[in-house]
């Protein structure tokens, strides 16, 4: 009876550390057949990493929602910057930003929308829309000032994410 109950153990054991390493390279060849592709190689790793999910779905979904989060978080600092500010010429790019990362989270909801339809061309399309306008309001405040700086880094990181998102978009 012990050497059954030891033989089980051994078993339960190589079966959960086969499955720990299979998730570990399952994980890494996902970030070694996505990531080469986007613009920043060592943002895409961590995310992926820390995504939870190998499955390309999943990994769409969580991209989206970290996108939609950071689009959210720029559009309310546009929009408190632009009320912060005292400079005619900074409050109106503020505003113009503000309208340009409320058109980003439009379009992210919609490629969520469109992901959950199975339409994968339309999420490539609209996460496309999402990063132009961010891009937009990146070169309005080409000439930063000390408060556009987070602005900036905002805009980098979700294009980073969105560039992800198309990669992923493409292989589904």
């Amino acid at each position: 009876m012990a050497n059954n109950s030891r033989l089980i153990i051994v078993s339960l054991i190589g079966v959960l550390l086969f499955t720990i390493i299979s998730n570990a390279a399952s994980s890494n060849n996902v970030v070694s057949t996505i990531c080469p592709k986007t613009s920043n190689l060592p943002f895409c790793s961590s995310v992926l990493k820390s995504a939870g999910t190998t499955d390309l779905k999943g990994l769409t979904i969580y991209t989206l929602n970290l996108a939609h989060t950071n689009a959210r978080k720029s559009l309310t600092l546009a929009n408190s910057l632009a009320k912060s500010t005292t400079n005619p010429q900074l409050k109106q790019r503020y505003f113009s930003c503000a309208e340009n990362y409320d058109e980003a989270v439009g379009d992210i909801e919609n490629a969520q929308k469109n992901l959950a339809l199975g339409d994968f061309n339309a999420v490539n399309i609209v996460t496309s829309g999402a990063m132009t306008e961010i891009n937009e309001c990146q070169d309005k405040l080409a000439q930063p000032s000390k408060n556009t700086l987070l602005l900036l880094k905002n805009g980098k990181t979700i294009n980073d994410i969105c560039n992800i998102i198309l990669v992923v978009s493409n292989l589904l």
